[in-house]
């Protein structure tokens, strides 16, 4: 009878480290994936920040574009090329913080390309065409880039927050990771009006 006690506790103990080691393993096989993914949308935001200077000197050379336009571009680039996350630390606050600096220097790009509007020599310019096109390309893939970062982080966290694996991520330190999430304002649809 105290065999069979033993057996039982022994069977029990194997199966628990075998479901925890199990887990443990698939948990940080996805906290690397989320930090690949996430190396990843910084390497585009980077590659849109080392365009920038390039773009700004372009229309520097317009005679008479607004300087002040010019200046946001600047101070938003500077703004969001000091603002870094740790892989390692990527609360959801940490990733608000990032996503905001970011949105400014996207407003900021937003404002600039609106008001080249009015500098056809500038819109004819074959540098700035083709700036604007890796802008626009580069645009596009921290889109995907994003979006497969929240895809990992989906993964991560439905894996850190389900029974039995959330006795295991408190254990080891695993916690939930943040999204990238639509920038204020995105769910009012823009105003179109062409009786101006």
């Amino acid at each position: 009878m105290k065999n069979i006690g033993v057996i039982v506790v022994i069977v029990a103990l194997l199966l628990l480290g075998g479901c925890g080691c199990s887990g443990y393993n698939n948990m940080v096989s996805q906290d690397q994936n989320v930090k690949g993914k996430w190396g990843n949308v910084q390497s585009e935001y980077q590659r849109r920040s080392d365009l920038i200077p390039n773009l700004v000197n372009t229309v520097k050379g317009a005679a008479d574009f607004e300087k002040s336009t010019l200046e946001a571009v600047v101070n938003a680039r500077a703004k969001a090329t000091s603002m870094t996350v740790d892989p390692a630390n990527l609360t959801p606050e940490n990733i608000a913080k990032f996503q905001q600096a970011q949105g400014e220097l996207s407003g900021a790009l937003s404002r600039l390309l609106v008001t080249i509007e009015r500098y056809p020599d500038l819109k004819a310019n074959q540098n700035f065409r083709d700036l604007q096109a890796q802008l626009e390309g580069t645009e596009n893939r921290i889109k995907v880039a994003r979006n497969d970062f929240n895809t990992s982080v989906q993964t991560y966290n439905t894996t850190v927050k389900s029974f039995p694996n959330n006795i295991f991520a408190n254990i080891f330190g695993f916690s939930e990771k943040g999204y990238f999430a639509a920038e204020p304002g995105a769910e009012k649809a823009p105003s179109v009006d062409f009786s101006k």
